[in-house]
């Protein structure tokens, strides 16, 4: 967006048809972005249009329709790259998703390099995406997890990261910013101190990726992974940029098509990167939203979406901190506009969602598949407000008047 056009939500809200539909009656108020967030038209039309007068395989066919849906499809990792920060696009890899990403990395950097012992360094906050698949070399290849907790309003120390790593550490990895409580991570200050280290970063950039700009190139990450369905894209969409030196070092997770150059009887000649690690016919269509996706938010601006979802975080701060017996989760100084919390007394977070369905208000409520925070805040389950680029004041004031409903009927 220029610099001189006001942000204006409510245009912004008409670019998105399912936020003019009811709910049980009620104006659909969505603060389940952080699970998935809408699409806008843009984004629909893409993928009608894909499929309705540009589909083909791509890649390797040499007709008309092939070499378009080549092209549309190609223009994405360039689209990624510049949203991104990344000036070389032969760094981004596309896959499903963030859950892909990481598993690719754990599967083709670090299994071939892990011996017992060898130290993976997490945060307690993370998501299990980033979890289980440093489980996995846990169990069958010996690593050891080391665990940094958050202090007591959410933060996550740098130095303490910096002090986990020891002469045993081969990866630190880490969210961004947490699904959970909107906590953001100074990811450069880590970054910088393990490469000093020799210690390579990887980063679940999820979250974080839909809610400020990035420049990974300064950031100085070795793999940092996004999934497009948060970005306002499709499903099964996302890609994950890893460091060149890095991906000289990795051997491919999947074998098939385009990932090969040759195939003998004896032999298999690999791709060339970034082509060395997509194997197989990729989610053509999935991607090609993604690109309208980040068409969509480069246009508005990541810098005037982050400012408008601080306002939306300091006004939802305010009126939360109103209600003396909701109990939030995180208060670290620097947090996007993500609210995790309980209410007093014996109401589940099951049930206030279902009260806040009833009134039209979509929020996640569970573990958020982060079971060693919940178990660090000593909580079984929170219910999430996670708000995006459209979500208004009025919203909040809903969420706030169905709160004090559910105050009411379980107090």
């Amino acid at each position: 967006m220029r610099d001189d056009v006001p942000y204006d939500v409510a245009r912004i809200r008409a670019d998105f048809p399912i936020l003019a539909r009811e709910v049980n009656g009620k104006p659909l108020v969505y603060l389940d972005n952080g699970a998935s967030a809408q699409k806008p038209q843009a984004v629909i039309d893409a993928v009608t249009r894909a499929y309705a007068e540009e589909y083909s395989n791509v890649h390797r066919g040499l007709h008309y329709l092939s070499n378009l849906a080549t092209e549309n499809y190609e223009a994405v990792r360039g689209k990624i790259a510049h949203f991104l920060g990344v000036a070389d696009e032969r760094a981004i890899v596309m896959n499903s998703g963030t859950t892909e990403g990481i598993n690719f990395v754990a599967y083709g950097w670090a299994m071939p390099r892990f011996e017992p012992g060898d130290e993976i360094v997490l945060s307690v906050m993370e998501h299990h995406a980033n979890i289980v698949p440093w489980h996995f070399l846990r169990e069958r290849q010996g690593a050891v997890l080391r665990w940094v907790d958050v202090d007591a309003t959410g933060a996550l120390d740098p130095q303490r990261v910096i002090d986990a790593i020891g002469p045993r550490t081969k990866l630190v990895a880490l969210t961004h910013l947490s699904n959970v409580l909107g906590t953001r991570v100074d990811i450069k200050t880590i970054a910088a101190a393990a490469r000093e280290k020799g210690v390579a970063i990887l980063v679940d950039g999820s979250q974080a990726a839909v809610h400020m700009p990035l420049d990974l190139d300064d950031l100085g990450v070795d793999f940092y992974a996004i999934t497009g369905h948060k970005l306002y894209g499709p499903s099964g969409s996302g890609a994950i940029y890893i460091r060149p030196e890095r991906m000289a070092e990795m051997r491919p997770l999947m074998g098939g098509g385009d990932m090969i150059r040759e195939v003998t009887k004896d032999a298999v000649i690999y791709n060339d990167p970034p082509m060395k690690f997509e194997a197989g016919t990729p989610g053509i269509v999935q991607q090609i939203g993604l690109g309208a996706a980040l068409d969509y938010l480069m246009e508005l601006g990541m810098e005037a979406i982050e400012a408008h979802e601080n306002g939306l975080r300091d006004y939802a701060r305010e009126r939360l901190d109103g209600l003396n017996w909701l109990q939030v989760q995180g208060r670290a100084p620097d947090k996007a506009a993500i609210f995790s919390f309980t209410l007093d007394g014996a109401a589940h977070a099951h049930d206030i969602s279902t009260v806040l369905d009833k009134r039209g208000i979509a929020v996640r409520a569970g573990h958020h598949c982060a079971g060693p925070l919940m178990e660090h805040l000593g909580v079984s389950a929170t219910c999430r407000a996670s708000f995006g680029l459209y979500n208004t004041e009025a919203e909040i004031d809903a969420l706030v008047d169905a709160l004090e409903l559910c105050h009411e009927l379980f107090a």
